[in-house]
């Protein structure tokens, strides 16, 4: 049974920056691509950014130059390190493996 679990969510001053982590368990880290979505109050949850098996990255534009993603297959996680964080960043953000499985979920505020 493959489980995900975010964490490092919280508030945070706009500017200000958060690294989140996503740890996996029960399945093969390496063979996935890992994607970070988000889902800010009232509206549609959005692929964030995604890094595939092979390290390839895309991004969301809202979030290039501000974000990034890395992921450590030994460690099995996946890790968002966002900077420079405005209120429009305020969301739950979730992990997402292979488009199939999905954790719970941590809350990230942006603000004064």
């Amino acid at each position: 049974q493959v489980q995900l679990v975010e964490s490092g969510g919280g508030l945070v001053q706009p500017g200000g920056s958060l690294r989140l982590s996503c740890a996996a368990s029960g399945s093969i880290l390496s063979i996935y691509a890992m994607n970070w979505y988000r889902q800010g109050p009232g509206k549609q949850r959005e692929l964030v950014t995604t890094i595939t098996n092979r390290g390839y990255i895309n991004y969301a534009d809202s979030v290039k130059g501000r974000f990034a993603i890395s992921r450590d297959n030994a460690k099995k996680t996946v890790y968002l390190q966002m900077n420079s964080l405005q209120p429009e960043d305020t969301a739950v953000y979730y992990c997402n493996m292979g488009s199939q499985f999905w954790g719970k979920g941590t809350l990230v505020t942006v603000s004064s």
